[in-house]
């Protein structure tokens, strides 16, 4: 009995020094949860302030003070997708979309700087085009809005919206964009100049010159 009670005592004295050492082995885990759920790092908002001082010291001389380009050969960037915008000024910058005057000015600039620009710029109301040919722009409708069936030329519409409005994050806007410039990409897309866009390189390889002159046409008139 003598021993019994012994051997009992001893069993209860050890639960608290079992239980102790449980605890000192768990707590290590404890302490190390918050740090494991700690919160990802915020992203940066766009500084629109800084935007328009870089645009203004950047880009203005060739796309117009509020991103309306007077010069037909210059993109009008008002309005247009900042996530499109920073995508095109990355790829001047890599060289992956060529052009030697727009790589020397997206080199000196971040992708913060690139942030900033583009949604500065997309805060800007885009000024309406318009359409010149009568005769090449019914042909621009039509390839736009339904594209080229018996050639599987997809219709524009399709990704860039029926008003040329785009959809954000994938596909820019093209609404009253200059046509001398829209030739100048599409004509670039079909013979290989520009390789930035396997899509659009695809449907400009199965369009001639005067689809393409009427596409642009259409596209300037478009809203």
């Amino acid at each position: 009995m003598k021993l019994f009670v012994t051997s009992l005592l001893a069993a209860l004295l050890a639960v608290p020094a079992v239980s102790s050492f449980a605890a000192g082995e768990a707590a290590p885990a404890h302490e190390a949860a918050p740090a494991a759920a700690a919160a990802p790092a915020k992203v940066a908002k766009p500084d629109l302030v800084k935007g328009e001082a870089s645009f203004t010291a950047v880009c203005a001389s060739c796309h117009g003070a509020d991103g309306n380009s007077g010069t037909p050969a210059n993109p009008k960037l008002a309005q247009q997708h900042p996530e499109y915008l920073v995508k095109q000024l990355q790829e001047f910058k890599s060289g992956k979309r060529k052009n030697p005057i727009m790589q020397g000015f997206a080199s000196a600039l971040s992708d913060d700087d690139m942030k900033n620009i583009a949604y500065w710029a997309t805060s800007k109301k885009a000024k309406t085009g318009f359409a010149k040919d009568k005769e090449l722009v019914a042909l621009g409708e039509r390839i736009y809005r339904g594209g080229v069936q018996d050639r599987q030329i997809a219709a524009c519409a399709g990704c860039h919206s029926p008003t040329g409005a785009g959809i954000p994050s994938q596909y820019p806007r093209l609404s009253g964009q200059h046509a001398d410039y829209t030739v100048t990409q599409l004509t670039a897309f079909r013979d290989g100049g520009r390789k930035n866009s396997v899509p659009m390189a695809q449907v400009a390889a199965k369009l001639n010159d005067r689809e393409i002159r009427a596409l642009a046409d259409y596209i300037a008139g478009l809203r």
